[in-house]
């Protein structure tokens, strides 16, 4: 079975970059960590990862980003993968 996957998004560079240090520190041997700078990109992740079989185990959005918005983001996430 594959590793679990956190997918991280952020429009702000830094706060992505401070999450995936902290991440890793953390949790990088149990966890493939995925990072997105925005929800559609997050979204084409998630898609290319479940297509891999991969399972998303969390997802770590910011609300307010331009485009869709975080909550938006997480039901498109959910309708493709509502386990």
């Amino acid at each position: 079975m594959s590793k679990q996957v956190i997918v991280c998004v952020d429009d702000e560079p830094t706060i992505l970059d401070s999450l995936e240090i902290e991440l890793k520190k953390t949790v990088d041997d149990e966890y493939i960590i995925e990072m997105a700078e925005n929800a559609e990109e997050a979204l084409e992740v998630c898609e290319e990862l479940l297509e891999n079989e991969h399972e998303i185990a969390l997802v770590i959005s910011d609300c307010i980003m331009p485009g869709m918005k975080g909550d938006e983001l997480l039901k498109r996430i959910h309708a493709l993968s509502p386990r």
